[in-house]
């Protein structure tokens, strides 16, 4: 089982067990309020909150707010509100209808399993192209950490990952990016309000060369360390016996958060070659907060910082070789078989 690095939590793919009751038709004062909450609970939380203070995320509090004075049900809300923040200044923000408390999801998350269905290894020739949907859940490790056992025994002339529709998660990366590493790699780090508060500049690795990288298990215990302290070091390390052959990973527009850390760990391990198309810029990290009404807020609390590729919100991570995501596979089992 991986021990390491736990990746922040980027986008929740399952909800805990239900605990709430049916949504009621609101007042159109409890959504005003709602949206105000929502505003506040940013402010104090956000990574950056003067990033509040700029026109276009201005202009997106008073479209909630339009959306909030428009009567309709909770669902309704929560739709609407979803569907502005999507095409909104920053990702990872969303608003949900609670099941449970933020500290019980929390909870919940820390020891998920998502059915079986994150990881899948096939065979073409002696290449094992293994791909991976989602970064969250235990037994998604567990199926990497297998696959990456049956590679080794069946000695595979190459590896490649597939990342091009995963939207990212939390742990899953560390089982794909030690297996290959023969050093550590020091990937980049995450920053909070402690940081912009005192920083008018990105991180560098010389900023975390004194610091110790981060290590657990617990996503409750990592939104706690990376909010206490304003920078957070992500090193990836070797664990067990590594696969020395040759790495490929696909990447699209739909390879997003966790996923693209991973993409650009192993880039920048210097042990893969990335192909296909630059990944979404969806690269956060995010926290749920209780909201009155029966609501949690999806947040922001730190932004993160690639020592390769710079900040990855925005702007993604490029690959070595550009190909329509449709092309890549059969590109790396080209460049696999030369």
């Amino acid at each position: 089982m991986v021990r390491s690095l736990v990746l922040a939590l980027i986008l929740i793919v399952a909800a805990p067990p239900a605990v709430s009751q049916e949504a009621p038709v609101e007042a159109r004062s409890t959504f005003e309020h709602v949206a105000r909450e929502a505003l506040l609970t940013m402010r104090n939380h956000m990574f950056d909150p003067e990033l509040l203070d700029r026109p276009d995320f201005k202009a997106m509090d008073e479209r909630i707010r339009d959306i909030a004075a428009t009567p309709s049900t909770r669902e309704e809300f929560v739709r609407a509100f979803n569907a502005a923040w999507r095409a909104g200044p920053i990702s990872h923000v969303s608003l949900q209808i609670a099941r449970s408390t933020a500290d019980e999801t929390a909870t919940y998350l820390d020891t998920m399993r998502v059915g079986g269905r994150g990881a899948r290894l096939e065979w073409r020739g002696a290449v094992a192209v293994l791909t991976v949907t989602t970064m969250m859940g235990l037994d998604t490790i567990e199926q990497i950490e297998q696959a990456f056992a049956d590679i080794r025994a069946r000695g595979a002339a190459a590896v490649v990952i597939d990342l091009r529709e995963n939207d990212g998660g939390a742990f899953a990366g560390i089982a794909l990016v030690q297996p290959v590493l023969t050093a550590p790699v020091d990937a980049g780090a995450f920053v909070s309000q402690g940081w912009n508060r005192e920083m008018n500049r990105p991180p560098t690795i010389e900023d975390v060369s004194n610091i110790e990288p981060w290590t657990g298990w617990s996503l409750k215990t990592f939104w706690r360390d990376v909010q206490d302290n304003r920078i957070t070091r992500i090193q990836f390390r070797p664990a067990g016996d590594t696969y020395s052959g040759q790495v490929f990973v696909l990447v699209s527009r739909g390879t997003r958060s966790a996923a693209e850390m991973t993409a650009d760990a192993l880039k920048a391990s210097g042990r893969a070659t990335v192909v296909g198309e630059k990944t979404a810029g969806r690269m956060l990290s995010q926290k749920m907060y209780d909201l009155s009404s029966g609501l949690q807020l999806s947040l922001p609390i730190a932004d993160y910082y690639s020592f390769t590729s710079g900040r990855i919100e925005g702007h993604g991570v490029a690959p070595h070789i550009v190909t329509a995501p449709e092309l890549a596979l059969d590109t790396a089992l080209r460049l696999a078989a030369r």
